[in-house]
């Protein structure tokens, strides 16, 4: 058992004791960055004169050869260390001798862990944003094809009015959008730099020089706070929660397309499954497994709430629970994402059934009222008129588009044969020309609006 403390300590620790607290088994995913902040620890204490030039290339030069090895498979980092930062400074010290040992001059494996975390999740951060502008500009290319296809617009899961795919699809975009704002604001605020001991250090370091090597904005403001804050953990579970929760919508709604009652969308072989019984299936497995994993991501954030709500300052060991599940998290996330985008980038979508979904779903019949109040009809009486229209049609079973003048008229004189001009899908949808509706006018100002802000961003 690789341990770098021990000098208060008469016994070993208890094997299993020492399995439960380890954790190289998960952060090992840290490997990259514990190195990349010991190069800069060991920069900055060589600026200060702490460490000799010729230490500072030493320990460089040692760090650089963990790294390759490691990543060329030579060096396997195993259960032998307690955690990432025993794994390099041991294997440090066996490289280069008594240099190594001087690593850790004026920071702490509470800093380490602090600052691994953020570089990892900063980094992610990043990952992420990348697979949400992929499936930003996916929707992009779905709202630029589709301005004119016509599409029942829902409330309450009910057919309500005429809308376009391009809208119906816009909503989305403006949802992922502000996925990408919030993680966004989430780097901001957490780009600050914590090393630094729990009450400072004696030795005379420049931690704003480290936070500059190491990308960060500034050095964190509070030694205590800085090895004991995980609020960027709970913040970017949060915005992961949405993420998920944003991606389930939209997967409920394609598994609702994909059924044989809907007939909206036809999903890609790549992204679907067959039945080992049923040779007619053509399963949305993709679509459900997103919306299956969501309560696995709020879990994640579910569990860190609970677990830094009791904790004192500074440092616990319960802190050490921030990790596994925010891993899971990630990864989660950017798999669900990158499928998703896969899936809604190969999707054929039936436009005569989705447009003959909205006549028959009487998608216009707000607009039929409108027709009566043009034409001197108060609109209560209007509501009424319609009312009884769409229950001939029922009756029927056709839609309004279908009904012959003449039936109209013995409901109401009112009516006259431009009656279906003004209830076609094209005139419902073209007479929406407020900004955030789906006429084809408003809907290219916002597509040209996506275009500058996926070019800027």
């Amino acid at each position: 058992m690789a341990q770098l403390w021990g000098g208060r300590f008469t016994k070993e620790t208890d094997k299993l004791v020492y399995n439960f607290n380890a954790s190289i088994s998960f952060d090992q995913k840290f490997y990259k960055q514990d190195i990349r902040g010991s190069k800069a620890h060991v920069a900055m204490l060589a600026k200060q004169g702490i460490l000799t030039e010729e230490e500072k290339d030493q320990i460089t030069e040692g760090l650089d050869g963990i790294l390759k090895d490691v990543e060329e498979g030579k060096l396997e980092i195993t259960s032998e260390y307690e955690d990432i930062h025993s794994f390099v400074e041991s294997n440090l010290i066996d490289r280069i001798g008594d240099a190594g040992k001087k690593l850790h001059t004026g920071r702490s494996r509470n800093d380490q862990v602090a600052l691994d975390m953020k570089l990892y999740v900063r980094d992610e951060i990043d990952g992420t944003d990348k697979e949400l502008k992929d499936l930003l500009l996916a929707l992009q290319k779905i709202m630029e094809e589709n301005v004119h296809t016509y599409m029942p617009g829902f409330t309450h899961l009910q057919k309500a009015q005429p809308v376009t795919l391009a809208h119906h699809v816009g909503a989305y975009f403006e949802m992922f959008r502000r996925d990408r704002d919030r993680l966004f604001d989430i780097r901001k605020r957490m780009n600050t730099c914590p090393l630094g001991a729990v009450a400072g250090t004696t030795y005379p370091l420049d931690r704003a020089y480290t936070a500059e090597l190491l990308g960060f904005d500034a050095p964190t403001r509070n030694s205590m706070d800085s090895v004991s804050d995980r609020d960027y953990v709970i913040e970017l579970l949060s915005a992961f929660s949405t993420i998920m929760m944003h991606l389930s919508r939209f997967s409920e709604e394609i598994i609702l397309w994909n059924s044989n009652e809907y007939r909206f969308v036809e999903i890609d072989d790549a992204y679907s499954t067959g039945s080992s019984i049923m040779p007619q299936k053509k399963n949305p497995d993709i679509a459900e497994l997103v919306r299956g994993k969501t309560g696995r991501v709020y879990g994640a954030l579910t569990s860190i709430l609970t677990t830094m709500k009791g904790i004192p300052l500074a440092y616990n060991k319960d802190m050490q629970e921030d990790k596994e599940l925010t891993f899971d998290a990630i990864d989660t996330v950017k798999g669900c994402i990158a499928l998703f985008t896969g899936m809604v980038s190969t999707m054929q979508f039936n436009k005569a059934n989705m447009e003959a979904s909205a006549k028959r779903g009487f998608t216009n019949a707000t607009d039929a009222a409108d027709y009566l109040v043009n034409h001197g009809v108060p609109f209560r009486d209007a509501h009424g008129i319609v009312g009884r229209l769409v229950l001939l049609c029922l009756d029927k079973g056709i839609s309004l588009d279908e009904l012959p003048l003449s039936e109209y008229k013995e409901i109401s004189p009112v009516f006259e044969e431009d009656i279906y001009e003004a209830i076609s899908m094209k005139t419902c949808v073209e007479k929406r020309v407020t900004l955030g509706a789906p006429g084809p006018d408003v809907m290219e100002q916002v597509i040209a609006q996506n275009k500058e802000y996926l070019e800027k961003n």
